[in-house]
């Protein structure tokens, strides 16, 4: 149950679909320029394409006030102009209305932490004031150049429709599920030849879970509760999730580089310990494992490298993932990748209608609510090449969630063990899987591109994945088979060991 749990921890989030934007903040004086990185709600705050088409506003200095209270504004207004306030106390909705009934025309909220994005608003108050937010020490900095003559230009340039990118994406996504799968099947081909020489084969080894319909509820009804607390308590819960991914993707670079450390046939030296043999060769394995870990841990937020390493640590993690969990038939596939699936929906599209602000519950979390400037780091990123902003703002990615590969990668983990169990030598339920999930992500991508937005990713996954994979077994007048699957009958049933040697996995109902 507890390993249910850790596993939905992990598995969270299965989207990220952000409405944020980088921006640029034109200011100038008499006798000066310069520009600034803002960051905006495109959702809320449409800002002109260029420079040309922006409307100038002179800029006035409350960095002095959080601009909560009507009592804030001074005496003359603000008719006409554009505002900075500083951020605290109340929310960007408040400031925007209080700065709006004194004619003002655009805020600007000064950050001394992290630049966030502003979350969606009730259209209904009848907000319509330009809303983004700046860094203080470029509030500070203006000042300096321009004293107290300033002039503000707001716009967004905008972003190559495609980024080279997206690309590098596809092949992360597509190669760690391929690899995952593939990993899963050869484990469970040693395991069959282990139990055809003579051994017992185990029904679940201590690091595996195997999935049943009441984990499978337990799973989903996990990652519901722990985004839904992320929600409202995230500044907190954000350390937790942190130090978690730690040491999972300690235990997963361990896993996989176990895997091929126990291949090399030197170095066996060992040392017991309270009753256990221990292999030198593996303690430093560990001792590395953890050290790549607090490294990450360290400079998580030095994106002009530190994103490699995520990336590294996220592959191994997600193959481990595929190797850890089993799931046993594809009528628990099903099951599961549909529930998964309604959870990405509601949580995406539904929630907005329950939310003060009329943004969903998945996008709030995933852009990182609350002033701690922290991430949750359960995704791939790779750094955007055409940002328009890149050189002031930093660097933007284009991000997939470790979800989006691990959830379809059961699948095709499975489709390859049913190959093994069948001993099809061409593995077509593995590599038909595989196919349909790049052609997934493929239509995922387009679709992102065209609309300018995240998408859902397993909304074309599961449909792709699940439909080829019943259609090769319809095919092939196994799904029966396919969809029954195994729950290991071959430690209770000798006829299915011996029958495997000519291929065959007898099951009892047959």
């Amino acid at each position: 149950m507890s390993k249910i749990l850790v596993a939905s921890v992990c598995a969270l989030f299965l989207c990220v679909q952000v409405n944020a934007q980088e921006a640029i903040l034109h200011a100038f004086g008499p006798s000066a320029e310069n520009e600034y990185c803002i960051v905006f709600n495109s959702s809320w705050t449409p800002l002109p394409p260029s420079l040309d088409n922006a409307t100038q506003y002179q800029l006035v200095n409350l960095t002095s006030s959080v601009l909560c209270h009507q009592t804030d504004l001074p005496p003359a207004g603000l008719n006409g102009k554009a505002v900075v306030v500083m951020r605290g106390n109340c929310s960007f909705e408040e400031k925007a209305l209080i700065a709006q009934s004194s004619g003002a025309r655009a805020i600007l909220i000064a950050s001394k932490t992290s630049l966030t994005t502003p979350s969606a608003i009730n259209t209904d108050k009848g907000l319509n004031i330009l809303v983004a937010l700046v860094r203080y020490k470029d509030v500070l900095n203006m000042q300096e150049a321009f004293k107290d003559s300033i002039s503000v230009k707001l716009y967004a340039p905008p972003a190559a429709l495609f980024d080279y990118s997206i690309l590098v994406i596809l092949f992360i996504s597509v190669f760690t599920l391929a690899l995952g799968g593939y990993w899963s099947g050869a484990a469970e081909q040693q395991e069959i030849n282990f139990a055809v020489q003579g051994g017992r084969r185990k029904a679940e080894s201590s690091d595996e879970i195997q999935f049943t319909p009441l984990k499978v509820v337990i799973f989903v009804l996990g990652m519901c509760g722990i985004l839904v607390l992320l929600y409202f308590f995230y500044k907190w819960l954000v350390y937790v999730m942190i130090a978690m991914f730690c040491i999972a993707s300690a235990m997963a670079v361990y896993g996989c580089l176990a895997a091929l450390v126990q291949m090399i046939p030197c170095g066996r030296c060992s040392f017991s310990f309270q009753d256990k043999t221990v292999e030198i060769r593996f303690f430093f394995l560990a001792a590395f494992c953890i050290a790549v870990s607090v490294l990450w841990a360290v400079y998580r937020n030095e994106d002009r490298w530190i994103w490699i390493l995520q990336d590294v640590l996220g592959i191994a993690f997600c193959l481990n993932f595929m190797r850890v969990l089993k799931i046993s038939s594809f009528k628990i596939c099903v099951t599961l990748l549909s529930l998964l699936l309604v959870y990405d929906v509601f949580f995406v599209f539904i929630t907005p209608f329950f939310t003060k602000n009329g943004e969903s519950i998945m996008v709030q979390v995933a852009a990182g609510p609350g002033a701690t400037g922290e991430k949750l780091p359960i995704v791939m990123r790779v750094p955007r090449l055409s940002s328009p902003t890149q050189y002031l703002c930093g660097m933007e990615f284009s991000l997939l969630g470790y979800g989006d590969i691990i959830v379809p990668g059961l699948l095709v983990a499975y489709c390859h063990r049913f190959d093994v169990w069948n001993n099809n030598s061409t593995k077509i339920y593995y590599i038909s899987c595989t196919i349909a999930y790049g052609v997934g992500m493929i239509v995922t991508l387009v679709v992102m591109v065209l609309s300018k937005m995240g998408q859902p990713a397993l909304l074309y996954l599961v449909p792709c994945t699940l439909v080829t994979s019943a259609l090769v077994a319809w095919r092939r007048k196994e799904m029966k088979r396919f969809w029954a699957g195994t729950i290991y009958e071959m430690e209770e049933n000798p006829m299915a060991i011996s029958n495997n040697e000519n291929g065959v996995i007898i099951h009892p109902e047959e």
